[in-house]
């Protein structure tokens, strides 16, 4: 799963992040809640992890401006506003869950597992997305090209995914940065292009064209024929 993990004490946002990736997830961390709720609002998360005392917008905001914008990803709170009074207000905000801290980080699994089965986000999501002739199994992460299996890694996957979950979509290399490295990268950084060129050597084979467009100045954009185009 992609994971949005928006807590702004450094040794806790380390300490769920190793964790979750050792579990197979990828994940990205926001150090306040602008930054949360800005890649929420424009990320293709599967999971949002959400402190409540957070610099810049407090917790609550982040969640109900989420909700407000409809995005539905499952969402659990993670704060050491213990009281019965702050959990009823973060739940009526639009969390699914509500943990305190410290939490064992079993438990916090075991809620994660919870809140995805019951969630109506993760049965109206593919499991598996086509685009064309690539296809890309979300449970197994597996990669195809008409068929043929690439062999990728998982930042490559994280960037043909999010390329696939929106086809036509210009994204900007600030935008891929955001959502597969977080917003520690320096935004001059080249590793965005260096990383669209390996995929276009594994992806572009017998193709005349490159499926993935660069439109100069501004970003990327998976393009097929008779997908529909759309910039944001």
């Amino acid at each position: 799963m992609r994971i949005l993990i928006v807590e702004d004490e450094v040794r806790i946002a380390d300490f769920l992040q190793r964790g979750l990736r050792a579990e197979g997830h990828f994940c990205v961390v926001a150090n306040d809640g602008e930054q949360g709720l800005s890649l929420a609002l424009d990320g293709d998360f599967d999971l949002l992890l959400l402190d409540l005392m957070l610099p810049g917008i407090h917790g609550h905001e982040v969640c109900q401006q989420l909700r407000i914008n409809k995005i539905n990803t499952p969402l659990i709170i993670l704060s050491a506003m213990d009281s019965l009074d702050d959990v009823v207000a973060g739940l009526r905000m639009g969390a699914d869950d509500y943990m305190t801290k410290p939490f064992s980080f079993e438990e916090l699994l075991a809620r994660i597992e919870t809140v995805m089965r019951r969630s109506s986000a993760t049965a109206i999501q593919e499991q598996i997305l086509k685009i064309g002739p690539l296809a890309f199994d979300r449970q197994s992460l597996r990669f195809s090209v008409g068929g043929r299996n690439i062999k990728m890694t998982a930042k490559e996957l994280a960037i043909i995914e999010l390329l696939m979950s929106h086809p036509g979509t210009l994204f900007s290399r600030e935008r891929i940065l955001s959502n597969v490295w977080g917003l520690n990268m320096d935004p001059l950084t080249n590793v965005v292009d260096v990383y669209i060129g390996k995929l276009r050597k594994k992806i572009d084979g017998e193709f005349d064209n490159s499926l993935i467009e660069t439109v100069r100045g501004l970003g990327y954009r998976l393009h097929i024929e008779s997908q529909t185009d759309e910039s944001c």
